[in-house]
């Protein structure tokens, strides 16, 4: 099993049973590992300790219970999952192809790209002299036949050493982050998906928004649903942060990358957030 596979198991438990207080043995065993092995590999992977951790789903429990009434964007920011820091330090740019751009798919354009294994899983990264263009979660090697669809008429040059540097400095455990040089991400989208896209960059680290929220601050209140598509169809993961958008219930689904990378993000995030206060 992966590291990656380990947290997420084990991210996932404690989101349901984090309020039982449960000891370093019993989290230990559930990941396969010793005593100390667990603390270190969890430290590494999250910044705080497995004690530390549980006293924050905790805490957090706790004032959800308390702002129950309030609307599931509130009470996100009364359970102290708000911030304005972010990891990186990045900035991105997002520019969105034009329609003749479109239109030529690609032609004349070459893209790096390459597969790398990182904290969160295998991912690919796709880069052209316009900016990131492809940044997804894959459970194997995709295969140039399966990525070239975004572009079909660009050049496709694999360098997996190049995908591992760029990766690296956007997906990181703690002890590995660093801050790198501004990114830009170049996306073809419709008007309406960039517009949702560019409305995602302003959700900070740590924090939580729902479609209806999103809906409303692009000026479209009624286009919720509309919102969750534009939200599916993010074509650069973690950069355009979408895993930060839950439904109105508050239940963390929908997202196209995996439910549980899903709540492995928004734990890791908020667990170093609170780590930084």
């Amino acid at each position: 099993m992966t590291s990656y596979a380990r947290m997420e198991r084990l991210l996932h438990w404690l989101d349901n049973h984090a309020t039982s207080q449960p000891s370093l043995p019993e989290m230990a065993a559930l990941a396969g590992l010793t005593e100390s092995h667990f603390h270190r590999e969890f430290v590494r992977w999250t910044g705080v300790t497995p004690k530390d951790f549980v006293k924050c789903l905790t805490l957090a429990d706790a004032k959800e219970r308390l702002v129950r009434g309030e609307t599931v964007f509130e009470a996100a920011i009364e359970s102290g999952l708000s911030g304005p820091g972010r990891l990186h330090d990045l900035c991105l740019s997002l520019e969105a192809a034009s329609p003749g751009e479109i239109k030529l798919g690609g032609a004349g354009m070459e893209i790096r790209w390459g597969a790398a294994s990182t904290p969160l899983g295998l991912c690919v990264l796709g880069e052209s002299a316009r900016g990131i263009c492809l940044l997804s979660f894959v459970e194997s090697d995709p295969g140039e036949e399966s990525v070239r669809l975004i572009w079909p008429r660009a050049a496709w040059v694999r360098d997996d050493r190049f995908a591992e540097q760029r990766l690296s400095g956007i997906i990181a455990t703690p002890e590995r982050a660093k801050p790198v040089a501004p990114l830009r991400a170049w996306v073809k989208g419709s008007a309406f998906q960039v517009q949702v896209w560019r409305a995602l960059l302003a959700i900070p680290e740590g924090s939580l928004t729902t479609y209806g929220h999103l809906a409303h601050i692009i000026g479209q209140p009624g286009a919720a649903r509309a919102v969750g598509g534009a939200i599916g169809a993010n074509p650069v993961a973690v950069l355009i942060p979408c895993h930060r958008v839950i439904r109105e219930t508050g239940a963390i689904s929908g997202y196209r990358w995996g439910v549980g990378r899903k709540r492995a993000l928004l734990a890791v995030e908020g667990a170093r957030l609170r780590n930084r206060l």
